[in-house]
């Protein structure tokens, strides 16, 4: 058998497996409708979408591979990070496993199921074409280490799972830019993964608030390994806010964080695992790499701001 066929039998089979657990959305509000994508996770019937796809959605319907409908329960949504939890009853096949998004690399080979323009589990493929980056989203803010990739996504493609070639989920994908070709983005699986947890527990997200712009970087692993770093990736500081607690520690821009209270910071998922609701008011050691050079401080997270939220 030749190497491209087996490729493609490969790939096929992924794709029969994983497209049960996709689901179509389709979002009733006041005058208006919507339609989107989601897809089950676990064993719970819960699924993840887009905090845009049901934002203000007075009802949200999911249709199964196999042509079942049912209206599932939006248990919440943050649109910080554009994900949203929901629970789908009737929920009959397992849900995607998801990944660690940090281990990812670009030029990684990607597929992207969801249902575009209403043409339901559709599939589509590409590679990974960079990582870190920062979106802008509909609220204004922006939405930090996101994935970039060239998998085409179209209008309704929202909240479908970015998957990698063994079918696992690294990415939500949320958004493509207008006029730009293959420019698509998606969520990262180790951001869903915290933001989903939290959603389950409190059906909101609340973190510690450093005031800081981030986006993803990657060192060379020698350089990592030299200065006794715990992964070659960081996160790079571009802005910090005058007065936040990033500024009362002395953080500045262009650094990069790389651990808080010891654990690891690879990418954003791992700074709000590092700011649950309990950190805030409480000091966290904080580990920043400035110069070369390692340096501690002590960051006490505040309130998430509402312009911030």
């Amino acid at each position: 058998m030749g190497l491209l066929q087996s490729f493609s039998d490969e790939i096929a089979a992924v794709v029969q497996r994983v497209r049960p657990a996709v689901l179509h959305l389709r979002t009733l509000g006041r005058g208006r409708s919507g339609t989107g994508s989601g897809f089950l996770v676990g064993d719970a019937g819960l699924a993840l979408t887009n905090h845009h796809v049901v934002h203000g959605a007075l009802g949200v319907e999911a249709m199964f591979h196999d042509g079942r409908s049912v209206v599932v329960d939006v248990l919440g949504s943050d649109a910080a990070t554009d994900v949203a939890l929901l629970r789908v009853p009737g929920a009959a096949v397992p849900g995607l496993e998801l990944a660690d998004s940090n281990a990812l690399r670009v030029g990684d080979f990607a597929l992207a199921v969801g249902c575009p323009h209403g043409l339901s589990h559709s599939v589509t493929a590409g590679i990974l074409s960079g990582l870190g980056r920062a979106l802008p989203s509909p609220g204004g803010q922006s939405i930090e280490d996101m994935i970039q990739t060239d998998a085409p996504l179209n209008p309704g493609n929202s909240g479908g799972p970015l998957l990698d070639v063994q079918g696992r989920v690294v990415g939500i994908a949320t958004a493509i830019l207008p006029m730009a070709q293959g420019l698509c983005f998606a969520v990262p699986s180790a951001t869903a993964s915290v933001v989903m947890a939290e959603l389950h527990r409190h059906g909101s997200v609340e973190r510690g608030w450093l005031g800081v712009a981030v986006h993803g970087v990657e060192l060379a692993p020698t350089i990592a390994h030299r200065l006794g770093l715990p992964s070659p990736r960081a996160l790079a500081v571009a802005a910090v806010t005058p007065g936040s607690p990033a500024a009362l520690a002395g953080v500045q821009p262009g650094d990069l964080l790389v651990s808080i209270e010891q654990r690891p910071i690879r990418g954003v998922g791992d700074l709000f695992a590092g700011l649950p609701r309990g950190a805030i008011g409480n000091p966290q050691q904080l580990r920043l790499l400035r110069h070369n050079e390692i340096l501690k401080t002590s960051i006490t997270p505040a309130p998430t701001p509402r312009a911030a939220a």
